[in-house]
């Protein structure tokens, strides 16, 4: 079924039953597939720019992963196994059997490694946009914990809080105080069992790190100059061992450089697609 999304500047979007939970997801235009993954705790919305504008050439699928955004609010445990999973089912229920280009952000980015490992032949191209292939450390991984009991406790809005200011340039959040309060009202659409969920994926997840060298097809790096969640040295160090990368920075902008700077992101992806 189509439902007309209650925020304008979003797309219209369908919900679809994957994996024993109603999916919401956009899917509009047409050529070689583009699929986008959002962040934690994020949602779909966040790559808006992306699908305005590629979508007259490209088919421009994004989900929201489940527990986030118009998805279904369904109780955990996730991994990213399960979610690549579900990404995979959607692909199979929209019928795409043309190779498709991934491309994830931060969490979205440790997806589309466990894809990678999963369905390799299903994929043109990665894109890996603000994130890293390192596991967390246990220093980390109790942090997840300690963040997923208080969001049980206190609901997700203190989390938000704390997050908001991290997710963003301090250049975008001094000059765009729209793209604030956009995403402060993304990150406090995430339910509670999305977010403890998608904690417990990130906290369990295995480390990309071996899974670098075996990429055996492109892959785009990009990553903001600014971001205050992962370092850019990071994103260097990551495409250092990809055979087939390309690494792209993005000044002024954070971890959310696709929404901060979308004319700079749009460019250099756009680069990067017509090398496939």
């Amino acid at each position: 079924m189509i439902i007309r999304a209650e925020i304008p500047y979003l797309e219209d979007f369908m919900k679809t039953e994957i994996n024993g939970f109603e999916m919401a997801y956009t899917d509009t235009g047409s050529g070689t597939p583009l699929v986008f993954i959002h962040g934690f705790p994020l949602n779909r919305q966040i790559w808006q720019p992306q699908m305005e504008a590629f979508k007259e050439t490209h088919r421009v699928i994004a989900p929201d992963l489940r527990g986030h955004g118009d998805s279904q609010p369904i109780p955990g445990p996730y991994s990213v196994s399960l979610f690549a999973r579900d990404v995979e089912a959607l692909l199979d229920h929209l019928g795409i059997e043309r190779k498709i280009v991934l491309c994830g952000l931060s969490m979205g980015g440790y997806i589309c490694f466990e894809y990678f490992r999963k369905y390799p032949e299903r994929l043109a191209g990665l894109v890996l946009t603000a994130t890293w292939a390192e596991a967390d450390t246990p220093e980390k991984r109790a942090g997840r914990d300690q963040s997923a009991s208080n969001v049980l406790k206190n609901g997700v809005a203190p989390l938000a809080e704390g997050m908001l200011p991290l997710l963003l340039s301090p250049q975008t959040e001094q000059s765009n105080p729209a793209i604030v309060a956009e995403v402060a009202g993304i990150l406090n659409g995430t339910s509670v069992e999305g977010t403890v969920g998608a904690l417990q994926a990130m906290r369990d997840r295995p480390d990309s790190t071996p899974t670098l060298a075996e990429i055996n097809l492109p892959v785009f790096v990009i990553h903001g100059a600014d971001d205050r969640i992962i370092p850019f040295q990071e994103a260097e160090k990551m495409a250092a061992q990809i055979p087939q990368s390309k690494l792209v920075k993005i000044q002024n902008a954070g971890h959310l450089l696709n929404m901060e700077k979308p004319a700079e992101f749009n460019a250099a992806f756009k680069d990067f697609l017509e090398t496939l």
